[in-house]
């Protein structure tokens, strides 16, 4: 009896974990949104943006694609492919207008 305890106890951690990871994903994007909706795109935004980005991802890919337990080379493919999209986004961002 003690054990199923214990183990609604661990289940009711988790889950309040996820959902403050959760409500923080929606934090995020409600944040890009009004920058967006108000037109408020400066670089140190562009950038701010972007960093926002990084960290969503980097928050899906650990809690919501589980990749935080497992080994490193398979938690590190999504990263290096979200800061490649993320870092071609910004260089074409920057790029001049011809």
């Amino acid at each position: 009896m003690d054990c199923f305890v214990s183990i609604d106890l661990h289940n009711k951690v988790i889950m309040k974990k996820i959902t403050i990871i959760w409500s923080v994903l929606i934090a995020l994007t409600v944040f890009a949104f009004v920058l967006g909706y108000f037109k408020i795109l400066n670089n140190f935004f562009i950038f701010l943006l972007l960093v926002t980005t990084f960290l969503k991802g980097q928050l899906i890919i650990d809690y919501f694609m589980n990749l935080r337990e497992v080994q490193l080379k398979y938690r590190i493919l999504p990263t290096i492919w979200i800061i490649i999209v993320l870092g071609l986004i910004a260089f074409s961002y920057y790029l001049p207008i011809v």
